[in-house]
């Protein structure tokens, strides 16, 4: 082992720390990662040289990443939702196939970056600067699956349906120029007759999906910290696929690639997950980004006229190749977003460099033309993400409120939606009182019904909701309406029951929590709030007070997922006095780590409330 080895891994180790000191953000890592290499390479200070262990470790690297890049893609995104049980569910699904799917609007735009693509490389093909034309549309219709993703879970995008036909249009942009990279490697290495054989990868990695499909239901019981018996079959998918792929005449990184896809169909727990991308993103895919930066030759290609040409041109190819997907993502989309949406796809890195290892082995680009092709894909990852910020604006259909329909107008219901944040929920009262119609009609969004029927509730579409509160003094009332509310696919759904006779509201009570229905007794809470003013009377300021209250959070943004309490952006303003994981109460303190799914109780001014709710409640996985 030499010392270039120990410059390497110094340089994997300061790199991010050095943009985290400096709070470069435009800059992905991988690419700062390539910038250091040219810095310690060929280019410039040349204090780094290949060897034996570099070598293996930069193969392994781009093997991992590959692999890794097959993890990232999310297969529901292909799957048509199953027939909705619920009338609700019926009614939203009806309303959703108004709108273009993501799912159409990637493949429209992405059919449209593949004919662009084929009209650049004939282009260059005619103008004599480049003339492998299957080689350039391939690289031309690449995109950088990890940067998209990275960057739309830093925007909290992957949830909404831009953010999921952007990531669709990335995924393509992996998995279409990697089986195209196949066929083409096999044609020109003079093995086409046998391309047939890559068919055989595909079975195999179904027999092994089939064979392990199991595995990670009964892998808690028997794993030890000694075994790590997933990370050990993840090895063995992508050793065994790997060596598939090129005994059967294809790429490694195919082989790597559906390693990747079966793992991910193996549904692996999130720590497995974790852990595979510190083995990865924290030992072997920094040597080869690093590597590829050291072996690059800046000054010797710049000597080449044809290479300084070269460069600008293919930067404007990778960009022109996406530009169309615009009139894709504009069938859904707005045009700002349409854009913006059209140049983060152009960013591209990953499969260019692996594409370019490739072009190398197989002698069918020089090193002057593979430097051209990897310099202008590293522009494209400052340009594309920078613009992208730049021009992006949240969709109408993003910023909808959460709907609260209240049924049983009173005081204290009234008094309840008046207090509920405009800016965040939706909210409409019903009655079937007249009296109570006229009484509060002037205080509050109140509809007058017909009666309490179901059919009636139905036919006002007040069941057409996120949350129904049954408020009525009738409790039999909230009762069927709170079964009948549920039946028909209202998410959350409180009821008062005031049930004076203790067995059968015991029976209720018993009823809604297996219907999943939330209840409450307004005797119970006067008694509750009654004990609390006597035990702690600091307590009812809190609940009160016109300013700081108590209030609940559920953690959905995976951007927070295991992060620290003491590192929430707003744990100043805020004081955190249970989370509940899994029904389970913990006492937090400032190490404990956040998990998906938490249900944080804390007070806070109510002036913080939305902006909390709207950063650890965003769905962005």
């Amino acid at each position: 082992m030499n010392f270039s080895v120990v410059l390497v891994t110094f340089a994997a180790f300061a790199t991010p720390m050095i943009l985290s000191r400096f709070k470069i953000n435009f800059i992905p890592t991988s690419v700062a990662e390539i910038l250091v290499g040219v810095v310690l390479g060929k280019s410039f200070l040349n204090v780094v040289h290949t060897g034996t262990f570099l070598d293996y470790a930069s193969t392994l690297g781009v093997i991992l990443l590959i692999f890794l890049s097959g993890m990232e893609i999310d297969f529901s995104l292909f799957k048509k939702n199953a027939s909705p049980q619920t009338p609700l569910a019926k009614k939203k699904a009806k309303e959703d196939e108004k709108q273009i799917s993501a799912l159409r609007v990637a493949v429209f735009a992405y059919l449209l970056t593949i004919c662009t693509s084929f009209g650049l490389a004939l282009l260059f093909r005619i103008t004599g600067l480049f003339t492998d034309i299957g080689l350039a549309t391939i690289l031309f219709m690449t995109v950088s699956l990890g940067i998209v993703i990275s960057l739309l879970k830093e925007k909290e995008l992957l949830s909404l349906p831009f953010g999921q036909a952007v990531l669709l249009f990335a995924v393509f942009g992996e998995v279409v120029p990697m089986l195209v990279l196949s066929f083409y490697s096999s044609l020109v290495a003079g093995n086409g007759g046998s391309i047939w054989l890559i068919s055989i990868l595909f079975v195999v990695a179904a027999i092994l999906f089939s064979r392990f499909k199991s595995f990670f239901s009964f892998f808690d019981r028997i794993n030890k910290s000694t075994t790590q018996l997933d990370i050990r079959l993840a090895v063995f998918v992508i050793i065994l696929l790997v060596w598939m792929a090129e005994k059967l005449g294809a790429e490694n990184i195919l082989g790597a690639f559906i390693a990747g896809i079966v793992f991910k169909l193996l549904q692996p727990a999130r720590d497995t997950e974790q852990r595979l991308d510190s083995i990865g993103y924290g030992f072997l895919i920094p040597f080869f980004f690093i590597m590829t930066g050291v072996e690059l030759n800046i000054p010797s290609l710049l000597t080449s006229s044809e290479t300084i040409i070269l460069i600008p041109l293919f930067f404007i190819a990778y960009v022109i190749a996406k530009l169309p997907a615009y009139f894709g993502f504009k069938l859904r989309f707005g045009k700002e977003n349409a854009i913006a949406g059209s140049l983060l796809s152009s960013t591209t890195i990953t499969l260019v460099l692996a594409t370019l290892t490739v072009a190398k082995g197989l002698g069918v680009v020089t090193t002057q033309q593979s430097g051209a092709f990897l310099l202008a894909a590293v522009i494209t990852c400052f340009i594309g993400p920078l613009l992208f910020n730049k021009l992006y604006r949240t969709e109408k259909e993003d910023r909808k409120k959460i709907r609260v329909h209240m049924i049983g107008a009173n005081l204290i219901v009234v008094s309840v939606a008046q207090q509920l944040p405009s800016n965040w929920y939706e909210v409409m009262l019903y009655t079937d009182v007249l009296q109570n119609y006229n009484t509060y009609n002037a205080k509050a969004n109140i509809k007058l019904l017909a009666s309490r029927s179901e059919d009636e509730m139905i036919e006002n579409e007040v069941f057409d909701t996120d949350i129904l509160v049954l408020g009525y003094l009738d409790f039999n009332a909230n009762f069927k309406l709170a079964l009948a509310a549920k039946k028909y696919g209202v998410e959350r759904v409180i009821a008062r029951l005031d049930n004076p006779d203790p067995v059968l509201n015991a029976q209720q009570e018993q009823e809604c929590k297996h219907a999943g229905i939330e209840f409450y007794s307004s005797f119970d809470t006067r008694v509750g709030m009654m004990r609390s003013i006597i035990e702690s009377p600091s307590i009812m300021q809190v609940l009160t007070s016109g300013d700081a209250r108590l209030f609940e959070i559920v953690v959905k943004n995976a951007k927070f997922d295991g992060m620290e309490v003491s590192s929430l952006p707003f744990v100043e303003n805020i004081t955190i006095s249970r989370i509940f994981r899994n029904k389970a109460s913990i006492a937090p303190h400032g190490n404990t780590r956040i998990q998906l799914g938490d249900h944080i109780i804390f007070s806070a001014s109510k002036n913080l409330i939305p902006e909390i709710r709207e950063t650890l409640e965003k769905i962005n996985e």
